[in-house]
């Protein structure tokens, strides 16, 4: 089974999402490493992009073996966002452009950005209309992601699909949760089941895949086109290892219209180790040394999730700044320790508390407009540092 965008083919229906600080060009040469798909940069704004901002650009790198290269932009200007996307293609070789409509960050969402740009649903197709309109002359498939809604009383992804399907748009992905849920309780599947039979164009589908099973099962249960892992891969790159086989028609897999049950084959904690170092070392080569060590830090809590461990040595490895310091720590980690099997499908990186009220501009919900007068936007693009 692969997925097709437009042009752009994907051996493997597995979409990597794009987040905020993890997935470097670093990261996504490791999780490509261990199997194929699609690896999605941070998250950049398309102001920053078109007025040359220099932290724009730094998050704009690529490894050297990246074939494919794609690239989640934010914007809420339609012009912007248009000049945007002509230059990732223009000047940065970029395969494939996602716009991103499913941040639920306040921050975000008080602009008008992110997961709450749908509601005003002209806006939204202005702005799709552009990009796609910009990608056209370089063959550059453009693809947007969204949620379910605002919340449950004001939920948005069918017009969503409706007006991606109707701008040319090669692909939608949706997030199973509202804006209110954020990364809280469980992904609504039937929803994302719901937008597959409204529209023709590709349907992703985004929401607790913590292992190759529930990829699976998602296929099965909603009959989307592709999946995007998020959080599930967190310390784990080697899921996309076993994305890759579940998938894999030699296998039994979907490739030939039957259900596969691939059986997860669990790392050791010597292997989880090798696979700290290779990170450490791939962050070191594109960082430098000192910078990738102290970017590699977030990463110990999740590839050390529920193996024994002790405290103070989780707390040594969350202080690393060599990768001879590294080394000289793995080695006390026991590395025929098995994975932990209660692991196996629990949720992974940030959950917290539904977020109650949506923060909005005011008198957002008053219409579904959001153009002014000559189509304008009324809207401004957040700073650089956003999170995703």
């Amino acid at each position: 089974m692969n997925l097709r965008l437009g042009s752009l083919e994907v051996p493997t229906p597995v979409v990597l999402a794009p987040m905020a600080g993890i997935t470097n060009a670093a990261y996504r040469r490791l999780c490509a490493e261990y199997g194929a798909g699609l690896y999605v940069c941070e998250m950049i704004t398309s102001r920053g992009l078109v007025e040359g901002d220099e932290t724009t650009k730094r998050m704009l790198v690529f490894d050297e073996l990246e074939k494919i290269r794609s690239v989640q932009l934010y914007g809420t200007d339609p012009k912007y966002v248009g000049e945007a996307t002509k230059i990732l293609c223009e000047d940065y070789g970029v395969a494939h452009v996602d716009l991103n409509f499913g941040c639920p960050v306040p921050k975000v969402t008080r602009k008008g950005g992110g997961g709450a740009l749908p509601w005003k649903r002209n806006l939204l197709g202005r702005i799709l209309e552009e990009a796609v309109a910009a990608a056209a002359p370089y063959d550059v498939p453009v693809t947007m992601k969204t949620r379910k809604g605002l919340d449950d009383d004001h939920l948005t992804y069918l017009d969503a699909g409706r007006i991606a399907e109707e701008t040319g748009v090669a692909a939608i992905a949706l997030h199973g949760r509202t804006v209110a849920q954020a990364y809280s309780g469980f992904a609504d599947w039937d929803a994302i089941a719901e937008l597959v039979d409204h529209v023709t164009i590709p349907v992703l589908g985004n929401g607790d895949i913590w292992e190759a099973d529930d990829a699976i099962k998602m296929v099965e249960q909603t009959g989307v086109a592709g999946v995007v892992v998020g959080r599930g891969c967190l310390g784990r790159p080697w899921l996309f290892r076993d994305l890759a086989a579940a998938f894999d028609p030699e296998n039994g897999g979907l490739g030939r219209g039957v259900v596969a049950r691939y059986e997860t084959q669990l790392p050791r904690l010597g292997e989880v180790t090798v696979m700290m170092r290779r990170h450490a070392e791939l962050l070191s080569e594109h960082m430098g040394e000192e910078r990738g060590c102290k970017e590699f830090r977030k990463h110990v809590t999740w590839y050390l999730k529920g193996f024994r461990a002790g405290g103070e040595l989780r707390r040594s490895l969350g202080l690393v700044d060599s990768l001879a310091s590294l080394d000289r720590l793995i080695e006390k980690l026991d590395p025929d320790e098995p994975f932990p099997r209660s692991e196996l499908g629990a949720p992974r990186g940030r959950q917290g508390a539904p977020r109650g009220k949506v923060v909005l501009p005011e008198g957002w919900l008053d219409d579904t407009d959001g153009l002014c007068e000559g189509g304008a936007s009324l809207l401004e693009d957040v700073d650089e540092t956003t999170g995703g």
